[in-house]
């Protein structure tokens, strides 16, 4: 047998290896020399027989009617995909209310190849001239006519990075039937270098939000202000129904504005205009000026750092409008100092005609009557059931000529057309006020509800816009009022209200000028006026002022005061639909008066202008039997018609402070009060 050695081994194996990579070689060669001659083909023709392939197959591939109707090139130059054509269009969905997405006249450009496989699409240069870019969303707003797919959702608007640029005579049509804004855009030449624009580009249009017409005016900044791979510096100025807006910043690309934060600014004369331009309704302002940091993220808009001005009242906080499935608003506000006259519009007046001309001629504004000053403005119920709201708002202090109130805490929620202030609480003179109201305007007429708490509050502060002295009046008071009703109007739900107001005062004493004439005690009146001695407090033992409100009306239930002197008692009541007054308040003495006049006091007019008669028709009645008892027997005798033999009967303060019903007020002995009940 043949012994092999070593060095007779047979080399088959490494002439395997030397084939196999031979093999690889040449089909490498062989690649490489069919892409150059592929190559060197469209170099030659310059791709013009790519043509209808291009239309067929992009068509294809995007699901769009594509179309070259002018010369059309498509080859490597020589790494660079160069691209041109000119009448190029490609078509928009059957949906679309245009024809085409994109039309030009020409575009020749040169793209990254890599960049159409891997990562953001790159353009070495552009030149386009004419073109037209037609961008809408469909009714359902699922999809958008720049999303090539038939799946729902539509993609964000994403432009190719640009190196270098030139574009004329550009347009730019946007239809968003949701948000129903429409917007034609006519865009300056363009020229960029180097990824930087030589010169600021101007953007010009118009359109409408809603029912809303507006114009704009823009501009993108440079010098070096890059194109789309670095930064835009954008300044946009936009007029619309008496407001205007500014937004400026800077963008990473030139059609990138998501989460990038822009400065924001407005001004109007009424802040309501502004926000009923997305629909959202809120009360009338006077003059404003606000400025924010505004950044887009999806559907969300978020207004950070929010400071700014209305009539003049200060603001400050955020808040965010989310255009989802129903549009929302959300927001946290602060005020240091709201002047009174500013929050007129909450309860339906015109701040500037309270301002310069008082609160009747503000409700006669709003269609209410004469002499009324309950607002008849009907609230905004298409608006409210279109949209939701957040609302959370701080004040410091109200500036107000009459009553102190601070430390105001509204919480508002609207959903789907329900309207709630809970809770709604302010300090008014060292006493605290909580609300809770509802509106809901899914009932027609819309239901109303109010829950108004008032906690022990000094009557000294409370009313020393009045003329009340606050120093040694010591009495407090305390109340609630509970009322239902229906209407889309402050008057109208008032009107048909039914429900409880109560006013509880707890012992103490209560020093004004006029005091003395509300007892009608005319002969210490006299007496004190003449000494300089008026201003001496009156003692309160206990007081309710209380009412019944059935269908609008409301009537005393009871209206009783029982002081160191006097039981102080009253009839009648006041009508929501009328605004009409109509009250008897009477005091009958504890103690024997010489000159006392026991005839009741009228309170009447209306809530605008309501009048006292002191000199009430009982007590000249008791001055004429006087004058005959003068004339006839003596002088002495006339003064008998004005004796008080001082027979009232004290309160028992238990059910006084209860707020309880007339029924169940009683004397101090026990005894049914038969004075309280008509």
């Amino acid at each position: 047998m043949t012994q092999w050695t070593q060095k007779d081994r047979p080399a088959a194996p490494i002439d395997a290896r030397y084939g196999r990579w031979r093999v690889v070689r040449n089909v490498v060669i062989g690649l490489l020399g069919t892409l150059f001659v592929v190559w060197l083909i469209l170099f030659v023709t310059k791709g013009r027989f790519l043509k209808h392939p291009f239309e067929r197959t992009v068509g294809a591939i995007i699901n769009r009617s594509v179309e070259v109707k002018g010369d059309f090139q498509l080859y490597f130059a020589p790494l660079q995909i160069k691209f041109y054509a000119e009448d190029f269009t490609i078509s928009n969905p059957v949906w679309a209310s245009r024809r085409n997405l994109f039309a030009a006249r020409r575009i020749d450009t040169r793209i990254a190849p890599l960049s159409l496989i891997f990562g953001k699409r790159r353009l070495y240069w552009l030149n386009l001239t004419d073109g037209m870019i037609d961008l809408e969303w469909n009714a359902a707003h699922d999809r958008n006519s720049w999303t090539f797919s038939d799946k729902k959702g539509g993609k964000p608007l994403d432009f190719p990075s640009i190196d270098r640029a030139t574009v004329t005579g550009t347009a730019i049509h946007y239809l968003d039937p949701k948000m129903q804004l429409l917007a034609d855009l006519n865009i300056d030449t363009i020229t960029s270098n180097n990824a930087r624009i030589g010169k600021a580009v101007d953007v010009r249009g118009m359109g409408r939000v809603r029912d809303t017409p507006f114009r704009l005016s823009a501009k993108l900044l440079s010098p070096d202000a890059t194109a789309n791979r670095g930064q835009n510096k954008l300044i946009l100025r936009a007029w619309a129904a008496n407001n205007i807006i500014d937004v400026s910043g800077t963008l990473p690309s030139i059609a990138d504005i998501e989460n990038v934060p822009l400065d924001a600014r407005a001004q109007g004369r009424d802040m309501s205009e502004l926000l009923d331009i997305i629909g959202v309704a809120i009360p009338r302002t006077r003059g404003y000026a606000l400025k924010a940091q505004m950044i887009k993220d999806g559907q969300t808009y978020q207004f950070t750092g929010l400071r700014g001005r209305f009539g003049n009242s200060d603001i400050a906080g955020k808040l965010m409008v989310t255009n989802g499935d129903r549009l929302r608003l959300d927001s946290e506000l602060s005020t240091r100092q709201l002047d009174i006259v500013d929050a007129a519009p909450f309860i339906g007046y015109n701040p500037d005609i309270v301002a310069t001309r008082g609160a009747a001629a503000a409700a006669a504004a709003t269609g209410a009557g004469s002499q009324r000053i309950l607002p008849d403005a009907a609230l905004p119920i298409a608006a409210m059931q279109r949209f939701d709201a957040g609302f959370k708002w701080t004040i410091g202090n109200v500036k107000s000529r009459n009553v102190p109130v601070s430390h105001v805490d509204l919480t508002l929620a609207l959903d789907r057309g329900k309207l709630s202030l809970s809770p709604l609480t302010f300090a008014m003179a060292r006493g605290n006020v909580a609300s809770d109201i509802i509106v809901d305007t899914r009932a027609r007429p819309a239901a109303d509800s109010y829950d108004i708490r008032l906690a022990p509050t000094p009557m000294g502060q409370l009313l020393a816009g009045y003329g009340v002295v606050e120093a040694g009046t010591t009495g407090t008071i305390k109340g609630r009022i509970q009322l239902k009703g229906r209407g889309d109007t402050i008057h109208d739900s008032l009107s048909s209200a039914s429900g409880r107001i109560a006013f509880i005062i707890p012992g103490g004493s209560f020093w004004t000028r006029n005091i003395q004439l509300s007892e009608l005690d005319l002969g210490t009146f006299a007496y004190k006026m003449f000494q300089g001695r008026l201003k001496e407090p009156v003692q309160i033992n206990c007081g309710l002022i209380g009412f019944t409100v059935r269908n609008g009306l409301a009537a005393a239930d009871p209206i009783l005061i029982d002081t160191r002197k006097n039981v102080i008692t009253g009839r009648g009541g006041f009508n929501f639909r009328t605004e009409a007054v109509d009250l008897a308040i009477r005091a009958d003495g504890k103690k024997f008066s010489l000159l006392s006049a026991q005839s009741p006091v009228g309170l009447g007019g209306t809530f605008a202008k309501p009048s006292l008669n002191v000199i009430s028709p009982q007590l000249v009645g008791r001055a004429g039997v006087g004058l005959g008892l003068a004339v006839v027997a003596a002088p002495l005798a006339g003064i008998l018609a004005f004796v008080d033999i001082g027979d009232a009967k004290s309160a028992a303060c238990g059910p006084v402070l209860a707020g309880a019903g007339a029924t169940a007020q009683r004397t101090s002995t026990g005894k049914k009060r038969d004075d309280v009940r008509d």
